[in-house]
């Protein structure tokens, strides 16, 4: 488990994707081509801005989604396959090899099969993730579920999780919160070669706290980062202020 702080959002995502990058171009060199998981939110504005400016061969990279909320069209400003499409897969100098997006439109359970098998036949090199005000991991709210080996679920969306997407700007009022989402797994994104989380800002800073400093426990879904062997934290000094 390797902490880095900065002093701003800007030099936080930048270090974040150096290192990914870096990782990425290892996996490309050894093997000819790569895959990445992407998560979306506020936490990831600064780190995909500095990502997707990196000079990598695109092409040879394949791209997988984190999590989608059911229900939502793609047009709503919630929306993250909207969010991967504007911040990230449509910015690049080149296109992707691939990018499987999750569509919670339609059948939630037939799309957490039909991606799942694409992942389980991909080994992920780098995945971009972050944490939530309740210490998710992705949309696996606490408890969550640190058994299953199924690639993606469906879940129930909790109160803290729903408020801070609300809180966040995406939506405007409680209600309109979608209560489920498809979400990888927990031991989906631990089967990554390397995570990269990247977490800004003091509303996570309690958080923060739990996940790296208490102990490991469902009750705090990303406190399991602390038992990957290559996981590395970026934080900016706000949510890295009760360390």
């Amino acid at each position: 488990m390797n902490v880095n702080i900065f002093g701003s959002k800007t030099e936080m995502g930048s270090a974040a994707s150096e290192l990914g990058s870096s990782r990425l171009q290892d996996a490309l060199t050894a093997n000819g081509s790569a895959a990445i998981i992407v998560a979306t939110g506020a936490s990831q504005f600064e780190m995909l801005e500095s990502l997707r400016q990196r000079d990598l061969p695109w092409p040879q990279i394949t791209g997988f989604h984190l999590d989608e909320y059911i229900g939502l069209p793609i047009s709503h400003d919630a929306s993250f396959r909207k969010y991967l499409w504007q911040r990230f897969v449509s910015q690049l100098p080149l296109p992707l090899k691939e990018f499987h997006f999750l569509d919670g439109e339609g059948d939630a359970g037939f799309e957490c099969s039909r991606v799942g098998a694409l992942i389980e036949r991909q080994s992920i090199d780098v995945a971009f993730v972050g944490i939530g005000e309740n210490g998710h991991l992705a949309f696996n709210d606490p408890p969550a579920d640190f058994e299953t080996n199924e690639p993606y679920l469906v879940v129930d969306l909790d109160e803290a999780c729903r408020q801070q997407q609300l809180g966040e700007g995406w939506f405007p009022n409680f209600d309109s919160v979608p209560n489920q989402a498809i979400s990888m797994s927990i031991r989906q994104i631990m089967a990554s070669k390397t995570i990269i989380c990247t977490v800004p800002d003091t509303r996570k800073s309690e958080a923060v706290k739990n996940s790296l400093k208490g102990e490991v426990t469902p009750a705090v879904p990303a406190s399991i980062l602390q038992t990957h062997p290559d996981c590395h934290f970026f934080f900016d000094q706000e949510a890295a202020s009760l360390l």
